[in-house]
């Protein structure tokens, strides 16, 4: 990137030569957005298209959940790689499409009112009373309201579509009456793939019954190109019903519904869940059968919950997007679904902490990159290319206050009131207030949140043992030599040094180490960790001290050898 506007001759030549820097960074960038924008740009280019169409899509049959989320924004970061790779040049638009007139085929476990769901299977979910309060028209019309409404709330740009809509209004119909032209290929597509009794009732086309308002899965006994009608045996009847595809009198069996959908609106990039591997190359030859193109796309990973299960919208396990927001940043849960999309990855609440303190070590490192790390950080794609500037604490405090952090501030301070956290970061930093850093007031609270409902209860502290007694009461006695405001740096040196005198810390194998200076081994810290903090891990011990204090680390330290960090906490388990 040039150094600056200075060595051009008019800011416009300067704005364009920075422009062609991140053209070619973008080119070249290895993130695995860039990576999906470079294959729609090869086939805008053999397509000669002016505009993009992405879609994700959504099933409403159950609550919207992070896995949706995840879509959307993972799509969105692509979007954004390949605007900055076309410029202006070709358009762009991001389809958020809702299958809600498939058919409710079982009653999920979390919602309420599900004997009267279950009066209804069958019925197109927007034929399907609203279970939650009768405020929408149907269980479709209340989930798709959940998700514009959570999409809304994280600022994505997307049009929303309901296939209701779309095959009522006819939108679709010159596409199903070529479904209906070329039905014989595209049952020699799926009916190999599918078992004997499922083969036998199998058609492409789901009728809407007139009479009872299912989704009828029945065989077609005689269909009619050129009047673009079907014919079916009513299940419940046996008499022969005769049924035009167009006007949203039917819809379409799912993998041929995809792929319908792919050739009608020309989407150009769509992903999918590694567990739809096979169905996308399924939708994708019926597409091609209908005389069209597939989309672009990858497959990703699916989440897991606590026990290693697939996380299911039905079912309701794992994390609800408000869950996680009640505990973090929507910028923490960003950062979760761009790392290692291909990769099976738990989502719950365990993670968060982590999520967390990445986010804010890359918004951190963000300012200090050239151009091509910057292109990599995830933060560039979380932000659309415009990541806020890290919150400082000051001239002399520039270190970031993490989650973890604020979590052993909590633990031990005992108080899961955010103004006595506030306390200590401003006498950490005096100039520090929630007013200007809007950022760090928010990761406060949600760090009391999370305290109180995950970490204090887990903690787990034990008694130190006659060496580790010695070691404690000796890190006392450094403290006390050191001035109130000695730096972290200062004091994790003095940490070193008083753990590498014991020689049950003592590592030397670590670099640099030597006999006469040895290098300290983690079971020190992992020591602090257990006694202090009731952890088995914990924050970088010397910044820890300088946030609380090396008063107040001397009093810890005190009451870690008299017993009462110990019994503090017995007493508040036997409060629960």
């Amino acid at each position: 990137m040039p150094s600056g506007a200075d060595s051009f001759a008019t800011p416009q030549a300067a704005a364009l030569e920075i422009a062609a820097d991140v053209l070619q960074g973008a080119q070249q960038a290895s993130a695995w957005p860039f990576e999906e924008a470079r294959k729609i740009v090869e086939r805008i280019n053999a397509s000669g298209k002016s505009e993009v169409l992405f879609e994700t899509g959504y099933g409403p049959s159950g609550l919207p959940h992070i896995g949706t989320f995840g879509e959307v924004a993972r799509t969105t970061m692509v979007r954004h790689a390949f605007r900055l790779l076309t410029g202006d040049s070709v358009k762009t638009r991001l389809l958020a499409f809702s299958d809600d007139m498939d058919a409710l085929r079982k009653v999920p476990d979390n919602v309420p009112n599900k004997e009267m769901l279950a009066s209804h299977l069958g019925e197109p979910l927007t034929r399907v009373p609203d279970p939650f309060s009768n405020e929408y028209p149907s269980f479709g019309a209340a989930n798709n309201a959940r998700l514009r409404a959570f999409l809304d709330r994280f600022g994505f740009d997307y049009e929303f579509a309901s296939s209701t809509d779309y095959y009522s209004s006819g939108r679709f119909d010159e596409t199903l009456l070529r479904m209906l032209a070329v039905y014989d290929d595209v049952m020699d597509i799926i009916l190999p793939t599918l078992g004997p009794d499922r083969r036998a009732t199998y058609s492409p086309f789901l009728p809407i019954s007139p009479r009872s308002g299912k989704v009828l899965q029945v065989p077609m006994i005689e269909r009619d190109v050129s009047r673009g009608t079907i014919v079916y045996l009513d299940p419940e009847t046996n008499e022969k019903v005769e049924t035009e595809v167009t006007g949203g009198r039917v819809k379409c069996q799912w993998k041929a519904d995809w792929a319908m959908r792919w050739f009608a609106l020309g989407i150009d990039y769509e992903m999918a869940g590694k567990d739809l591997i096979e169905s996308v190359k399924l939708s994708g030859k019926i597409c091609r059968a209908l005389g069209g193109r597939p989309p672009e796309g990858f497959n990703y990973e699916l989440f897991l919950d606590d026990k290693g299960q697939k996380i299911s919208k039905s079912k309701g396990n794992g994390l609800t997007i408000e869950e996680w927001l009640t505990y973090a940043s929507p910028e923490s849960l960003s950062l979760f679904m761009y790392q290692k999309p291909t990769a099976a990855k738990r989502l719950y609440f365990d993670v968060i902490p982590r999520a967390v303190d990445d986010y804010l070590s890359f918004l951190d490192a963000y300012p200090r990159q050239a151009l091509k790390e910057r292109l990599g950080n995830p933060v560039w794609h979380i932000h659309s290319g415009e990541p806020p500037a890290p919150e400082a604490l000051g001239k002399d405090h520039g270190a970031t206050i993490t989650f973890g952090m604020l979590l052993n501030l909590a633990a031990v301070a005992n108080s899961e009131d955010p103004n006595v956290l506030w306390g200590f970061l401003r006498r950490y930093a005096p100039g520090a207030s929630p007013e200007n850093h809007p950022r760090l007031d928010r990761l406060v609270a949600y760090a009391v949140r999370y305290f109180r409902d995950f970490v204090r209860p887990a903690k787990n502290y034990r008694a130190p043992d006659d060496v580790e007694r010695d070691a404690l009461a000796k890190l006392a006695d450094m403290l006390a030599a050191l001035p109130k405001d000695a730096s972290a740096e200062a004091i994790q040196t003095a940490l070193y040094d008083v753990a590498r005198a014991i020689p049950r810390y003592q590592d030397l194998k670590a670099k640099g180490a030597t006999p006469e200076r040895p290098g300290v081994s983690n079971d020190f810290f992992n020591m602090l960790y257990a006694i202090l903090l009731g952890e088995s891990r914990g924050p970088r011990f010397g910044s820890f001290v300088a946030l609380y204090g090396v008063d107040e680390t001397r009093k810890l330290l005190a009451d870690a050898l008299n017993g009462a960090l110990m019994q503090q906490h017995a007493d508040f388990v036997a409060q629960r």
